[in-house]
């Protein structure tokens, strides 16, 4: 069994190549094999990874106080993003966006897929100066209380306006 993990969201090291996985086997020849493999992949692809985001990570963890204190920071990130989500999608309703809006509060993690068609994207771009992905993903962590209105208003004017 494989399991990799990435620290880069959860730990904010995005350059710092943060992460770990873990192998599980039934014996100590199987466990020289995999390492074996691994230190191949590990030459090819880097040779020396940088040990930064890894210190960090570690005193993080090690740290009963800083732990905690990440932990609360997570859940304070997560729920905003939640919260927004849930702002987004009331808004999107009381501006009676033709759709099915339920999907971006029932989506997790820092972005969402808007269900809008590449060229609805473009124009949320070039007119209103919002920029997502043209496959319609788009960052839920840029949304805040300042410029939510803003976002519900430019994605009912693509909807309404824009059929392909």
């Amino acid at each position: 069994m494989l399991a990799a993990q990435s620290f880069a969201k959860n730990f904010g090291l995005y350059n710092e190549r943060c992460g770990t996985i873990n192998i599980v086997v039934d014996t100590p020849k199987q466990t020289a094999a995999v390492m074996s493999q691994l230190k191949m992949v590990i030459r090819a692809n880097y040779s020396n990874p940088p040990a930064h985001g890894a210190r960090v990570v570690g005193i993080i963890l090690s740290d009963p106080a800083l732990f905690n204190e990440w932990k609360e920071e997570l859940k304070g990130m997560s729920g905003r993003i939640i919260r927004m989500r849930s702002v987004l999608y009331d808004a999107l309703k009381k501006l009676n966006t033709p759709g099915d809006w339920n999907h971006i509060k029932t989506q997790i993690g820092m972005f969402s897929f808007t269900g809008l068609s590449p060229k609805q994207c473009e124009v949320l771009s070039s007119k209103w100066h919002i920029y997502l992905l043209s496959n319609g993903r788009i960052s839920m962590c840029g949304i805040n209380t300042k410029n939510i209105a803003y976002l519900a208003n430019a994605i009912n004017d693509v909807v309404v306006n824009i059929k392909e």
